[in-house]
């Protein structure tokens, strides 16, 4: 990445891909946070000048057209109406400059999942997962097909291309509860606390304190056509 890349990140939250666009270096990088005390989280702790940090939700942030050679958005974007943005995305990119998304996904098609099947019932009766949203047996990210489709629809990007990768990850049940503690449909119960202590006893009685997660990770690439 060169030093002149200007990029910006919609739902930077606590900064973990901000710190990797900025030792990569790209400046300036202009972070996209709607909620107030992850901004100032993470405006206290990167002050550096190649970052800006704007506290806005990503469809009233003011963006410059044209102005950036990447924009990325690390597991968020399917909060945000996928026609609007892509529009809004396309508009701030410059010709050749690439839009990025991706999401790490909990779950590998291709190996089980002892942990997530001994919670489904437990985790059942929340409410739904806003990464779900459009496909209840698929999360959004995962959903190749319709995002490949949207941004096609767009009539702003070519040499769209997905990556995908899988891994895994390795946690005791202190771990498990901070985890689940950050998804939505687990911090908007009512019974938050009672659920997340019962994650963790799972973890550590059921599973000897010791939880493996397979993880997928899908990268989304689509360059900013050079001419309309």
């Amino acid at each position: 990445m060169s030093t002149s890349t200007a990029a910006f990140e919609i739902g930077a939250g606590t900064g973990k891909a901000t710190r990797q666009l900025l030792a990569l270096g790209a400046n300036p990088v202009v972070a996209i946070e709607p909620d107030p005390r992850l901004a100032a989280f993470l405006s206290e702790g990167v002050a550096v000048p190649a970052l800006r940090v704007v506290n806005s939700a990503f469809e009233d942030a003011d963006l410059p057209p044209l102005s950036f050679d990447l924009g990325i958005c690390a597991t968020a974007f399917h909060w945000l109406d996928e026609s609007s943005a892509l529009r809004r995305i396309a508009d701030a990119i410059r010709p050749g400059g690439w839009w990025a998304p991706f999401w790490n996904i909990y779950g590998d098609p291709n190996r089980r999942d002892p942990f997530h099947e001994a919670t489904l019932d437990l985790l059942a009766s929340g409410p739904a997962n806003p990464s779900n949203r459009g496909h209840p047996h698929l999360e959004f990210g995962a959903d190749v097909d319709a995002r490949v489709s949207a941004l096609r629809a767009a009539e702003a990007f070519d040499s769209i291309e997905v990556h995908q990768s899988t891994w895994s990850v390795t946690l005791n049940g202190s771990q498990v509860v901070d985890l689940y503690a950050s998804y939505s449909n687990v911090s908007l119960r009512s019974d938050r606390e009672a659920v997340l202590a019962e994650l963790g006893r799972i973890a550590r009685e059921d599973f000897g304190n010791s939880v493996t997660r397979n993880i997928t990770t899908v990268l989304y690439l689509a360059r900013r056509r050079l001419s309309e």
